[in-house]
């Protein structure tokens, strides 16, 4: 009965001209002007880890390719493949202009700002439309667990809506764009709403994937997967969609003011706007590397107490955490907190949840001497060798980390899955370990003799003195 349900409300939708969205998004200015290659990817680090371990980019889209010509039909079959929006650039909107290439660029660049303010908004009324609203009517979840999957997800679609028809008002009689600079540097807070959306983000995600062993919202989930309108993108692709239009801004924000001439009106506000929205996304990055920090902290398990060390929940944010092998051929999920390296196994709650139970001592991060191994090294052990090599004399992808004081932490050999992860390892370890033992040196109390004797100040990191 619910695979006939939804069938149905999908005909629905598509029999009321409901505009699917697409993979392909506006099509570039020219082969060598493409803003695909023209705009670097945004490096973002507590974002991009929502749904991955090691920090890396992954891109929804695929790339566009030319459908074969139709051959006449007097019926045509409905396509099993996600349908396409037409694709168009501006200069397909207008008949003729005068304008120099430069300025050809910039009214393209503008035109991919409005376009893909208009898909964006299209995608969140779909992810309400076909995902939340029956997903609530069938019961398939609690309106609580809804509530924090979507998050404010709803409250974002007004938002740019309204974007949209600013950015559609500056349009003039030649379908050109004069001053876009005023509008962004005056739209631009309201993405301080992202803080929110990002934040909650972090435990949709864990208990999206919780909910997903369930037979009747992994039968939901993959029924509409497999519709058209999903481009074949599941649930969480479309959830994560306000994320990626959030870090695009400042990349098209430097494309607008690279083809803006210097005499340009838009030349007084670019600047600023541009230092706005990277304010906002590095701000959005902090709160959601926060939030991503706490929800671990809660999920770890701790068997001894000796294990609760100060610098765990000192952590503000997390370097990396993602899956590795101990010289046991263990595999651990390992968290390089900002404080603090812990290890643990994972584990499952009764309700479904997931646990980490930390394994052995956690070591504080200032304490912590890496040493990385080459490739094709010599085993030491036999342990070693029938975890890491399968009995050959040869390791990959590995690096040690010990303590450089007393600390209970023994050395441990660890295997990454291969040697991006290994460097991607290394590098958050001396990042961490260089910044870690300059706070050390920074938070030392300075104490200085009181002048009656009967009592001294001390200086905190900010230079406030306190008795």
């Amino acid at each position: 009965m619910l695979i006939i349900y939804v069938f149905f409300k999908l005909l629905k939708l598509s029999s009321c001209g409901f505009q699917e969205p697409s993979n392909k998004r506006v099509k570039p200015v020219g082969k060598s002007n493409s803003l695909t290659g023209v705009l670097p990817q945004m490096k973002t680090p507590a974002l991009k880890r929502l749904s991955q371990s090691i920090s890396r980019s992954i891109s929804f889209r695929t790339d566009a390719r030319p459908l074969p010509p139709a051959l006449p039909r007097s019926r045509q079959k409905p396509s099993s493949f996600p349908r396409r929006r037409n694709s168009q650039c501006w200069s397909d909107t207008v008949e003729s202009h005068d304008l120099t290439a430069k300025e050809i660029k910039r009214q393209e660049v503008i035109y991919e700002l409005t376009q893909g303010e208009r898909q964006l908004i299209e995608d969140l009324s779909l992810v309400k439309k076909v995902y939340y609203d029956p997903m609530l009517k069938l019961d398939i979840m609690s309106e609580s667990e809804l509530g924090q999957i979507f998050g404010t997800l709803e409250s974002l679609i007004p938002l740019h809506t309204d974007l949209l028809s600013r950015l559609e008002r500056l349009r003039g009689s030649e379908k050109t764009v004069g001053e876009v600079g005023p509008t962004l540097l005056n739209w631009f807070p309201c993405l301080e709403a992202y803080v929110t959306y990002c934040c909650n983000q972090v435990g949709a995600k864990a208990l999206l994937d919780q909910k997903k062993n369930e037979k009747r919202v992994e039968h939901f989930l993959r029924l509409c997967q497999e519709s058209s309108f999903s481009r074949k993108l599941d649930l969480w692709n479309f959830l994560d969609l306000p994320r990626s239009r959030l870090v695009k801004y400042p990349l098209l924000l430097k494309e607008i003011q690279k083809c803006t001439p210097p005499e340009h009106p838009d030349e007084d506000y670019l600047p600023d706007a541009l230092e706005l929205i990277q304010n906002i996304v590095a701000e959005v990055n902090k709160k959601t590397g926060e939030a991503e920090c706490q929800f671990y902290r809660r999920g770890l398990h701790y068997l001894e107490d000796s294990q609760r060390l100060p610098e765990i929940q000192q952590s503000r944010f997390i370097y990396c955490h993602g899956e590795l092998k101990n010289n046991k051929g263990q595999r651990l999920h390992v968290f390089l907190f900002e404080l603090a390296l812990v290890l643990t196994k994972p584990g499952e709650e009764k309700d479904g949840g997931h646990v980490f139970n930390v394994y052995r001592q956690p070591l504080p991060n200032a304490l912590i001497n890496l040493e990385e191994i080459p490739d094709g090294e010599a085993a030491g052990g036999g342990t070693f060798r029938g975890a890491f090599t399968g009995g050959n004399d040869k390791v990959k992808n590995c690096f040690r980390v010990s303590s450089r004081g007393r600390s209970k932490f023994n050395p441990y050999i660890l295997q990454a899955n291969d040697s991006f992860c290994k460097q991607q390892w290394i590098t958050c370890l001396r990042q961490a370990i260089v910044q870690s033992r300059d706070r050390t040196a920074q938070t030392r109390v300075i104490i200085l003799p009181s002048f009656s004797g009967s009592s001294s100040l001390s200086f905190d990191t900010g230079g406030r003195a306190t008795e």
